[in-house]
């Protein structure tokens, strides 16, 4: 009789297992991961994170020790605003959820504003060449050709609409967009930002409509996913699997196993997630033969999972791709 053996893994940092549910009834909020801080002119810092799940009411956002801004759960970014030129901040955010309890402090976050420079009242050129493409029906990829100012571009800020949903750094000329809805048509601009919050004209619009129906969510899949078995020292047999994490603007912290069609492990990268091949290995048991499919998915920082990787199937004493 085969016999399932899905433990929780330990990776660097943290690992919990997938089948008791989302969170036991009286559960203070997680403490947000995948904060980033950039600025975003002499006085402004972009802060972002990934959304904590269900149950968030606010977000409490703390510039060193003071609270600084309150965004709702439904929003994982917020720019803070009145701050000065050539000064480093320390940024951390807290989830607070429906019932006012307030969650531990994420992990501090820097960022140095730039120096204001002489009296500078030109905006930057406007974006060109601004494009996009549609990767399923949940994300998009923007893309535009830089803009050019007297003193140098600090940032480029994309709006959906006349809504600013995102902001990333001024040698930046892609973003990805993800949490949107199938079948639906949206549009995008981008605007360049200067030291002294001198914002340009607007790009051309870029209309996109996003897959219809069901979304498998395959532009948001961790990519070039292997999977393999080994025989450790102790006898034991271990599932070794690696990928290339899913592009997203923000930071791809976790990630959830799936053998045999069912959650298996989930992990969460603390401190530097990868950003380029991740890998990861768990304890299957010490059976020899025993076959496993194995998937993978990422939960993107927008909060929502993103789509499964191609699925593998191994054999304990032996593997095929």
């Amino acid at each position: 009789m085969r016999r399932f053996l899905a433990l929780c893994g330990a990776i660097t940092l943290v690992a919990s297992c997938g089948w008791g549910g989302d969170g036991a009834e009286g559960r203070l909020p997680a403490a947000p991961v995948g904060v980033t801080a950039a600025a975003g002119s002499a006085t402004s810092v972009h802060v972002m994170w990934n959304a904590t799940g269900q149950g968030v009411e606010v977000y409490e956002v703390y510039r060193g020790t003071t609270k600084v801004k309150e965004v709702p759960g439904s929003q994982h970014m917020v720019d803070v605003t009145r701050l000065r030129p050539s000064t480093m901040y320390v940024f951390t955010v807290r989830a607070r959820d429906t019932d006012g309890r307030l969650g531990p402090s994420s992990g501090e976050v820097r960022a140095r504003t730039p120096a204001a420079g002489a009296a500078d009242g030109a905006p930057p050129t406007a974006p060109g060449a601004a494009r996009g493409k549609v990767i399923g029906g949940r994300a998009v990829q923007l893309s535009w050709s830089a803009s050019s100012d007297d003193r140098g571009v600090i940032s480029y800020d994309i709006h959906q609409g006349t809504t600013k949903i995102h902001s990333v750094g001024g040698s930046q000329t892609a973003a990805v967009v993800t949490g949107l809805r199938p079948g639906t048509r949206y549009s995008f601009t981008v605007r360049a930002r200067d030291a002294a919050d001198n914002v340009s004209p607007a790009s051309g619009t870029v209309r996109l409509t996003t897959a219809p129906g069901a979304d498998a969510g395959t532009g948001t899949a961790p990519t070039r996913f292997r999977a393999s078995t080994r025989l450790g020292d102790d006898g034991a047999y271990y599932l070794d699997l690696s990928w290339v994490p899913p592009r997203a603007d923000g930071t791809v912290t976790e990630y959830q196993v799936h053998l045999d069609g069912r959650p298996a492990t989930s992990l969460v990268f603390g401190g530097s997630a990868p950003s380029d091949r991740a890998t990861y290995g768990f304890y299957v048991g010490r059976d020899a033969g025993v076959t496993y499919r194995v998937r993978i998915r990422a939960r993107l920082p927008d909060g929502t999972w993103g789509g499964f990787s191609p699925e593998r199937t191994v054999t304990t004493g032996g593997s095929r791709p």
